[in-house]
Order: structure tokens, then C-alpha cells, then sequence
């Protein structure tokens, strides 16, 4: 009997096509650049999983908003145009109050509290995107929220009429509470918007400060630590629950270290972030005077009574759960 000989070529073509078809290639969506903390915690993830799957499930990140711009991310993973998204939970508050509860001024102002908070609001969370066909993976904080301007500031009168960049509805809402005027911009083109006079001034943490070079245009970071919003990575379920048990519990795994060395990267960027900007000649202005600490207090008491209404028993559920 002649024994078939197969060329080494067909042979390594056939292994190739084998192992292509034993590989999970997916996409995670983000919005913020490769070299923020939030970007680099998901390329160890995508790394942590592709060591522990063996090759088997590959996630390729798509940073700065290159796959898809921030407020396009979560319907892209709920409706399975990627598997993967990060999203700023705020962005979405007009969808779900409890969304954007993270962004509620002084309600959570420090680490711990935010902690306590992101407790208090997992259950709720996790419900929401189960019925929109989503599971949280993990959620992190951004570094507590600052206030950058060309001019110091003594109170909220010295932002009148002043074009105040904006992310989501909380931050926009506050902006009309101190009488600036504001104008809704994403990390992303933030550099582009100072350089170009579309904004004046500016909301954000020092670590979005650091990437978008706000010392370039502005002088001063009121260092008001006003709240701390988090970014969550959301996984399609479908696509989920396609992966043998295996890549899910790899998947889980990798999600729950990326969590703990998220937030753990935060506090480390919040000092190093801060630094930076003052090395490059913006002036931390820490602590802001206390007339601009109160008006901004009062405006987050406001804040919290209009959501609380907005979000009607859950979300009084939710704030004695974090108030216990």
C-alpha cells in the first residue's frame, strides 16, 4: 500500500488554517489615547488574556477614539459592532440617571468614598446592562476633577460667560449652575478646541490634562478634587456567552486584576499628573479659595436633588446604599 507523502507546504497551511479557526479575534472600542493609564491598564488585560487563553483569545484595543468616538461606543458593543467598549459612565446619564452618579459634585470627592460608591452602584449597573445585552467587565476611576483656566479664580462669578469645556450632562449642567457658557467637547479633541478658541476653560483631571497639554494653552488647575467619574469596559453578552467557559473565566479573571490595578494606577497618576502640569509652568492652585469651593458645593447639592428626582426610587436606593 502507497503511503500518501504531503508536502510540507500543504502541511503548514493546514496547521495555519487549524489554528486560525481555534482563535477568538476581538475588537475593544476606546476613546481616550494609547498612552493614558486607562488605555494601557486594557493592554495588559488584552495581553493578561491572550497569555492565559494560550493564543486562543486575541483582544486588539483601539485607542483614541479610532474604532468609534466616545458617545458611539456603547451602542456599538450593545448592538455586537465590537465586542468590546470603554465608556464614561457620565456620558450616558440622560439615558439612565444612575449612570452618571460618579459625576454628582462632592457626593464621592476622594478615593475611598468613590470606592464605596462603586459599590453601592454595581448591582444596579449590572442589572441595566444585562437587559441591554452588556455585562460589566470592570470600572475605574479617573483621577479626582479639576478646573483649568487662562485666569485664577477667586469664585464662580469669574466664570461667567466664560466657554467651559463640558464631557457629559452632569458636567454641562454644572457649567449653567456657575453661569459659564458650555460647550460639549470629548478628551479627544480637547487639545484641538483650546488651541482654536472653541473653549476657554476646561473640567477635567489632571491625567486628561497631562494628554491633552492644557499647560500649552492654559495657566491655571484649581485642584477643586470635585468628583471622581469613572470609565467601564463593557463586554457584548452574546459574544460572551459565544466563548467556551474556559475564555470566560479567562476573561473574567483578567477583568477583575485589570479593576484592582486600575485603580490602584489612578491614584499613582492623580500625584504624577498634577506634577507634570506644574513642571510644564501651569500654576496648581491647591486648595481653591473658598468662595469657588462653595459655590461649587452648592451647586452639587442642587445637582444631587434635581438627579435624585430624575432618578426616583432607584436611585434613592442607590444613594442610602452608599450612604450606610
Amino acid at each position: 500500500m502507497k503511503r500518501r507523502i504531503i508536502p510540507a507546504t500543504a502541511l503548514g497551511l493546514a496547521l495555519s488554517i487549524a489554528s486560525a479557526w481555534s482563535q477568538t479575534k476581538w475588537d475593544l472600542a476606546a476613546a481616550y489615547p494609547a498612552t493614558n493609564f486607562h488605555s494601557e491598564n486594557m493592554a495588559q488585560l488584552a495581553s493578561d488574556v491572550d497569555k492565559a487563553t494560550g493564543g486562543k483569545l486575541k483582544i486588539t484595543v483601539h485607542a483614541n477614539a479610532t474604532l468609534f468616538k466616545a458617545p458611539e461606543i456603547k451602542r456599538a458593543v450593545q448592538g455586537g459592532q465590537v465586542q468590546m467598549g470603554e465608556i464614561l459612565l457620565a456620558n450616558f446619564q440622560n439615558e439612565w440617571p444612575l449612570f452618571g452618579v460618579d459625576s454628582l459634585p462632592f457626593l464621592a470627592s476622594d478615593y475611598e468614598a468613590a470606592k464605596k460608591l462603586h459599590a453601592a452602584q454595581k448591582p444596579f449597573l449590572e442589572k441595566k446592562l444585562a437587559e441591554q445585552g452588556m455585562l460589566l467587565l470592570y470600572a475605574v476611576a479617573w483621577p479626582p476633577q479639576g478646573i483649568g483656566t487662562k485666569k485664577p479664580l477667586a469664585s464662580a462669578a469669574d466664570l461667567k460667560g466664560i466657554k467651559w469645556r463640558t464631557y457629559s450632562p452632569a458636567t454641562a449642567r454644572l457649567a449653567q449652575l456657575l453661569g459659564a457658557q458650555p460647550v460639549t467637547v470629548q478628551a479627544a479633541e480637547l487639545s484641538q478646541a483650546l488651541a482654536t478658541g472653541v473653549v476657554e476653560a476646561t473640567v477635567t483631571s489632571g491625567s486628561t490634562g497631562v494628554d491633552s497639554k492644557l499647560y500649552e494653552h492654559l495657566k491655571y488647575y484649581h485642584d477643586t478634587q470635585a468628583w471622581l467619574p469613572k470609565n467601564a469596559v463593557l463586554v457584548n453578552k452574546q459574544a460572551f456567552d459565544a466563548l467556551d467557559s474556559t475564555l470566560q473565566q479567562a476573561l473574567l479573571k483578567a477583568g477583575a486584576d485589570a479593576q484592582a490595578r486600575g485603580w490602584a494606577g489612578s491614584i499613582e497618576v492623580n500625584t504624577d499628573s498634577v506634577a507634570k502640569l506644574k513642571a510644564h509652568g501651569m500654576e496648581i492652585v491647591a486648595p481653591p479659595p473658598a468662595a469657588l469651593m462653595a459655590d461649587l458645593t452648592r451647586a452639587g447639592q442642587t445637582m444631587l436633588k434635581e438627579w435624585l428626582d430624575k432618578a426616583g426610587p432607584e436611585g434613592k436606593a442607590l444613594i442610602e446604599a452608599y450612604r450606610r
